[in-house]
């Protein structure tokens, strides 16, 4: 995660950047989740959609479990292969 500053006004509320992951399920709907927040998750039937829900759960979620400074690091993702 990483502090955003971009007007003076934000400089005095700090931002915070998380990670959001993006998956598309079988039926063809958008699911986010955010990893540093527990439970920080939701779903629609597209992206722009999805990306505001997704900042709606994270201001809740900020909102019920308080904020985290600093918030965990982002280190990366990897995706593994299994056979099946």
């Amino acid at each position: 995660m990483q502090y955003i500053f971009t007007t003076k006004e934000s400089f005095m509320r700090k931002e915070l950047a998380y990670t959001v992951l993006i998956e598309q399920d079988e039926t063809g709907a958008y699911i986010a989740q955010v990893p540093d927040l527990k439970g920080c998750h939701t779903q629609a039937k597209s992206i722009p959609e999805l990306l505001q829900r997704i900042r709606e759960a994270i201001e809740l979620c900020l909102e019920v479990e308080g904020v985290r400074v600093p918030p965990p690091r982002f280190v990366g993702i990897q995706q593994i292969r299994v056979a099946v």
